[in-house]
């Protein structure tokens, strides 16, 4: 499989089941101007999966603060969403999540985007997409690996500060550390001052 990054994310038209539970036709392109954080798991009424949906669910208001929408993506039909959305999480739901979740039925989004194993389910692909529709971050995870919101959430104000300021962000970067000019004098003033 070849990596996205830094290429046009694949658009896609699907069925979802939107925060207010309606179904509609929703198309990723619609979101150009925001960022977005695609994120496909597996299946509905399974076991991981539930943890991380309502964990993104969890953190939308630090999300929105950062202009960007999460939209969520499994094989599974606008149906069995639906279904899913009206379990209460104390019996395996996951309840009222306010983010699209859409339904790759035919699983050609899965395969567009790389993610799709033994033509079943979707692994635990995330996608952080700028506003021009580019790919700037991806990653992969086996089935049975949730996934770290804060680490998404960093690598996003990372992609951010880097638009804003034009300078790199080092290893371990956080949210209020110093970038990095991208020169050799910005890289040496950089490692002499932390060094240990």
């Amino acid at each position: 499989m070849m990596s996205l990054v830094t290429k046009l994310a694949p658009d896609f038209r699907a069925n979802a089941v939107m925060p207010d539970n309606t179904i509609e036709p929703f198309q990723l392109s619609s979101l150009r101007g925001r960022y977005i954080v695609l994120f496909f798991y597996p299946m509905d009424f399974t076991f991981v999966c539930p943890t991380e949906l309502i964990a993104f669910d969890n953190a939308i208001r630090k999300f929105e603060e950062l202009n960007t929408q999460l939209v969520s993506v499994s094989v599974d039909s606008e149906y069995s969403h639906f279904a899913w959305k009206q379990t209460e999480r104390s019996k395996g739901g996951v309840g009222k999540l306010r983010y699209p979740m859409v339904a790759d039925f035919t699983k050609q989004i899965s395969r567009d985007y790389g993610v799709l194993i033994d033509e079943a389910v979707a692994l635990r692909g995330l996608f952080i997409i700028d506003k021009e529709g580019i790919v700037r971050h991806e990653t992969i995870n086996d089935l049975p690996l949730g996934r770290n919101v804060e680490e998404a959430l960093r690598v996003l104000k990372a992609l951010q500060f880097t638009e804003k300021y034009g300078e790199v962000c080092p290893a371990n970067w956080s949210d209020g550390s110093e970038g990095l000019k991208p020169t050799a004098e910005g890289i040496s003033s950089y490692l002499t001052k932390h060094e240990k």
